[in-house]
């Protein structure tokens, strides 16, 4: 996913981009107005957030490639004469508040509760391969001189430094064009230190935002300042007895009941989340920023906080959450969504950023039934790119995913037809829809289309887990049975018809069988009811939906359809 633009971009599709109606553009020309107004030369900041107690998840896939979406579009906007960056930050100084289920040994963790991301023990440490794939990764990102990483090992630190790295080949395998940001190294390091003693500063400010929000009970204990306590290492959540603005340093009392006085600079202290938010605003300046829709409340203090820091808050853009396929929302704790390994499995990523692209602002049911037509729809709009014109083009989601450069590729037979085929041939193997394929095909084989290639590889795959397992045939009633044997004895005169001959035929059987008076068919009289249609996907196909019979019959091959017939009107398929 590319960020930039030629430099000789079509004058029309500039002057088609300053009121295209696509969201990322909506939100580039924001920032356009933002820079103009703030005058703004240094290079524009995007910023993604990542919180490492688990692994990359598909939530993070989207947000990194949504906000690469509207980094494109901003280039369109600025013909590329402005520079950009994008920072995708870990907050991976955040106390492990819980242990993730998908650790090895949750016991061997208990006694880094509250500890640091960056200073719990890595619980991946004693797998070999953990082991190598790790020195593999702190090799490609230069991260082997860490402190306390074994020689020769590239053992990670610590769970935070090793969810780091995973972080960083996630984004990695995608071509995403980023900055890694560490908030343990960014608060050690100083770069934070300016705005954390202007936090000080105005210690009571932040604490007027912030108060109105709470309970009665938790204002008594609150502090925007969590201090890692010197003792234990522990992130303490524990109010201030003291804050010396001209000292830089906050007085608290630590788990042993001491008082203790510790500087807010150089990593001694962290703040808040949400003051967090609008403290890394300030400190770095950020322009744009998204975030779910459960951030969304809090917007407005995170802004706020930003301001009272002496920042300007960015520009944002709150999406929708994902719902699982009952219309419940995902949770990681539930397991009740997809992850991103699950999507990859069946489909490209491409096309999962064709789901992240379409109505952001909408919730949307994200679970596998949705896999095969985000593959269909990514080709649709991919192969109609260069038919349109170029107000079309930007609305095109492709012209998004490719960073303004896609590349048609035809392919003989969509996904969805090639799970029915494989549902139909219960095809277990590659080599048995090839079989089909070269025959519709009139000799494509495997190797001349490798991005055809994998779309079979991955029809056989979803087959195999998804389909299979819950294929469920049903028996004819005496109607459709009669109907079947009609449709039997019309294609036994069509073989070598083409799609629309036998959907014709299709068509006529449903027509006489089982006419639709509320449609209106070709030649004025009644329509076909869906019920029909619906009959031949559950009777010989085992599921509620499927592709153009028709179609589906001239891949299949009409013997090899009337034959399925046949098992069905003998009660094999049910058996």
């Amino acid at each position: 996913m590319p960020t930039l633009v030629p430099s000789d971009l079509d004058p029309d599709l500039f002057d088609a981009a300053t009121k295209a109606k696509a969201w990322p553009f909506e939100e580039a020309r924001k920032l356009v107005k933002r820079v103009e107004k703030s005058g703004k030369s240094e290079p524009i900041l995007f910023e993604t957030g990542y919180g490492p107690s688990g692994l990359p998840h598909i939530g993070t896939f989207g947000e990194v490639a949504r906000t690469t979406m509207v980094r494109h579009a901003f280039h369109v906007l600025t013909r590329g004469e402005i520079e950009t960056r994008l920072i995708c930050f870990s907050d991976d100084l955040d106390g492990m508040r819980k242990i993730p289920e998908s650790v090895p040994d949750q016991a061997a963790l208990e006694p880094y509760l509250h500890q640091p991301l960056t200073k719990v023990p890595n619980p991946f440490a004693a797998s070999p391969e953990q082991g190598k794939m790790a020195l593999q990764l702190h090799e490609r990102y230069g991260l082997a001189g860490v402190e306390g990483v074994e020689p020769n090992t590239g053992i990670y630190p610590s769970f935070g430094h090793h969810n780091n790295a995973m972080l960083r080949r996630f984004l990695d395998t995608f071509g995403f064009d980023y900055e890694f940001a560490s908030a343990t190294e960014y608060y050690a390091s100083g770069k934070f230190d300016e705005v954390l003693l202007r936090a000080c500063e105005r210690y009571e400010k932040i604490m007027q935002i912030m108060l109105p929000t709470l309970g009665e009970e938790r204002q008594a204990t609150y502090s925007p300042f969590l201090p890692i306590s010197p003792k234990t290492g522990q992130v303490l959540y524990v109010p201030m007895k003291h804050v010396d603005a001209k000292a830089g340093t906050i007085t608290f009392d630590d788990e042993d009941g001491e008082e203790t006085t510790l500087p807010v600079t150089g990593g001694h202290v962290k703040m808040q989340w949400k003051p967090d938010f609008g403290m890394r605003w300030a400190a770095l300046d950020v322009d744009f920023e998204m975030f779910g829709k459960d951030h969304g409340p809090n917007q407005a203090i995170y802004d706020k906080i930003c301001r009272t820091l002496g920042g300007t808050a960015p520009e944002h853009y709150v999406y929708e959450l994902f719902l699982d396929e009952k219309g419940e929302k995902i949770s990681k704790s539930k397991g009740n969504g997809i992850t991103i390994d699950e999507w990859l499995a069946y489909a490209s990523p491409e096309s999962l950023a064709l789901f992240m692209f379409q109505k952001p602002r909408t919730a949307k049911r994200l679970y596998f039934d949705v896999i095969p037509r985000a593959v269909d729809e990514y080709f649709q709009h991919l192969n109609a790119y260069e038919r349109q014109d170029a107000n079309q083009k930007l609305g095109n989601p492709t012209y998004h995913i490719h960073g303004g450069d896609p590349q048609p590729v035809e392919l003989p037979v969509n996904f969805s037809m090639l799970l029915n085929l494989a549902s139909a041939s219960n095809a277990h193997d590659e080599g048995v829809l090839w079989g089909y394929i070269a025959r519709y095909t009139a000799g494509l084989t495997k190797g001349d289309n490798p991005v055809f290639d994998r779309l079979v590889e991955s029809a056989v795959r979803y087959f195999e887990d998804r389909v299979a397992p819950n294929k469920s045939y049903r028996a004819p009633t005496e109607e459709e049975r009669g109907a079947l044997e009609e449709l039997d004895s019309k294609l036994a005169d069509l073989e070598g018809a083409d799609a629309k001959t036998i959907q014709d035929a299709v068509y006529d059987v449903g027509r006489s069988r089982f006419p639709d008076p509320t449609k209106k068919g070709p030649d004025g009289g009644p329509g076909v009811s869906l019920g029909w249609f619906a009959a031949l996907y559950q009777i010989l196909l085992g599921e509620e939906k499927g592709p153009r019979f028709g179609s589906f019959v001239e891949l299949y091959g009409v013997p090899e359809t009337r034959a399925l017939i046949g098992k069905a009107l003998a009660g094999d398929l049910v058996a």
